[in-house]
């Protein structure tokens, strides 16, 4: 078993147009038996949890976190959420998506989805699960149009959270095998005179990061 704790504060400053605010994150990884070398030849698929009509993992996390991961090691094939849920339609969708590693064996024995999960060659079924939220917002700007021209002048700051947890069920094994967890917040702002200037602090990318980061030493051979 793997257990690891890491946390780390982002404050990026730059007296530029492009800067960022400031970004704590810390990111728990809970681990049992990884490959030794990798998936190798085998598949990965990565899916959003959206087990209700009123709940959804942002897509665009999802995409971040399997770029992320390819971008480092190119070897892993991770298989297109789309293509993954077409072609185990109707087991993956919202209301009849397995909740807990206990169902991988009710739905291997179905032999219409084995012969798929067989045919894609898929090994590891990452469920990633979360969202990022604006906590909290203050400040106040003005904007106006005057004999000299337009402008603001005003201060606004704004919190962003983010928590995700990446879940590694293993289809050989038919059992959960690691767990991942990040938490990032982050402080933005806007200052204002004539001009906004938005300080962005990128929760959602770090939380990105974090979690790629922990897959990619779990599934390549290259970390």
């Amino acid at each position: 078993m793997n257990t690891s704790k890491i946390t780390q504060v982002i404050c990026l400053t730059a007296l530029t147009l492009l800067v960022q605010g400031c970004v704590t994150a810390k990111v728990d990884e809970m681990t049992y038996n990884p490959p030794e070398a990798g998936v190798g030849a085998s598949s990965v698929v990565l899916l959003g949890r959206r087990h209700a009509s009123n709940y959804d993992t942002e897509r665009d996390f999802v995409q971040c976190v399997r770029s992320h991961i390819q971008g480092k090691d190119d070897t892993i094939e991770i298989i297109e959420e789309s293509q993954f849920l077409d072609a185990l339609y109707p087991w993956f969708e919202p209301r009849t998506a397995p909740m807990h590693p206990g169902a991988i064996r009710e739905l291997l024995s179905q032999p219409a989805v084995a012969s798929k999960i067989q045919a894609l060659d898929t090994q590891y079924m990452i469920w990633i699960d979360g969202n990022t939220e604006r906590t909290g917002a203050s400040g106040s700007m003005t904007c106006g149009v005057g004999p000299t021209g337009a402008g603001c002048f005003g201060f606004g700051t704004w919190s962003d959270e983010s928590n995700y947890e990446a879940v590694i069920w293993d289809f050989s094994n038919q059992a959960e095998v690691g767990r991942i967890n990040t938490s990032t917040s982050g402080q933005s702002y806007m200052p204002a005179v004539v001009v906004p200037i938005p300080i962005i602090a990128p929760v959602q990318g770090t939380a990105c990061d974090g979690i790629g980061d922990q897959l990619l030493q779990f599934l390549s051979a290259k970390y």
